[in-house]
């Protein structure tokens, strides 16, 4: 026989969020700071062809 689980408390849902959107703020960050390099022309950690093909 099944049981339904007990539900989630509005606390542990908020901090589990919180979570999550902290980890993604400080991806953006790092591509962001990725990007401004790249346009800058100080990129030393990432490899890419300056030619453009059109």
């Amino acid at each position: 026989m099944t049981v339904p689980k007990k539900r989630t408390s509005i606390l542990k849902k908020k901090i589990r969020k919180n979570i999550w959107k902290k980890k993604i703020y400080r991806m953006s960050i790092k591509a962001f700071s990725l990007a401004k390099s790249i346009a800058t022309g100080n990129s030393k950690s990432f490899l890419y062809s300056k030619e453009v093909i059109i």
